[in-house]
């Protein structure tokens, strides 16, 4: 197992991402930044943290659940009425893109309400590609072997990244 991103890492490339997220959203009153269920959603929170610190933008965090190895085998839900997102500007979250299906599930499912934007953001993006997702926000993007498996461990004190 070899550690690909420590703590001070991390909480530097969370911090760029919520900069750059800054950065591109400016013109934006609110964000709607919907979190994967685990990992997504701690990322999406301490997004959300350095975005209020940095400008006035109102913050609306939520959490998509789903089956990740099996994301057709069950509804996938969203922790806000759906109805909230409508004509918004939804910022999807996940800690790993690797295949992007648990990315394509979830924003089929942000689809089925009009919006003025979804951009993708991911800490570790693997670029093994079986659904057509892009990263619009990137912490790292790491070339591996279809063998090998990324692991994120979010924390407060103890966050890493392996590689396996």
């Amino acid at each position: 197992m070899q550690v690909i991103l420590s703590q001070l890492e991390i909480d530097q490339k969370i911090t760029r991402l919520a900069h750059q997220i800054i950065e591109n959203t400016f013109e934006q009153e609110t964000l709607y930044i919907g979190g994967i269920c685990g990992n997504g959603i701690q990322l999406a929170e301490k997004i959300k943290e350095i975005i209020l610190n940095h400008s006035s933008q109102k913050i609306i965090v939520f959490e998509i659940t789903l089956n990740k190895s099996e994301p057709w085998s069950e509804p996938i839900s969203l922790s806000v009425p759906q109805e909230t997102l409508k004509n918004g500007y939804i910022l999807l979250v996940d800690d790993v893109i690797n295949s992007g299906k648990t990315m394509q599930y979830a924003l089929v499912k942000l689809l089925e309400q009009a919006t003025k934007a979804i951009k993708t953001v991911a800490l570790v993006d693997r670029q093994h590609r079986r659904y057509p997702i892009k990263a619009d926000f990137v912490g790292i993007s790491l070339s591996t072997t279809l063998k090998e498996r990324v692991e994120v461990e979010l924390s407060d004190k103890n966050s890493h990244a392996f590689l396996k």
